[in-house]
């Protein structure tokens, strides 16, 4: 865990990953996709009928936060399953989440 206190000393390469990460996180089709997979693995077409998308659309947004390492994939048959990465992805919707909304 990173104090506080050491935030300022973040190097240019950490601050622009960082700044790439919440980038990728400031799309809402990206955000419904995470707080879905938060539940459970999903193949690409289950995740395309819950939000009423097209598959390409939700792979090309599954692209995406797999390169921010959000999410990752497993291969069955010629199907992709996708999950969160890790416990931290879970982490940053929910302290995203308490921070909209305290008051």
């Amino acid at each position: 865990m990173i104090n506080k206190s050491k935030l300022h000393l973040l190097d240019e390469k950490t601050t622009g990953h960082l700044a790439d990460t919440f980038k990728i996180l400031g799309d809402p089709t990206r955000i419904k996709i995470l707080t879905i997979l938060s539940n459970d693995e999903m193949c690409v077409c289950d995740i395309a009928a819950t939000l009423q998308m097209g598959q390409s659309a939700i792979s090309h947004q599954l692209r995406l936060l797999r390169g921010a390492r959000l999410v990752k994939f497993r291969r069955e048959g010629k199907e992709a399953w996708y999950s969160l990465d890790d416990n931290h992805v879970v982490i940053l919707l929910k302290q995203g989440l308490q921070h909209i909304l305290h008051d």
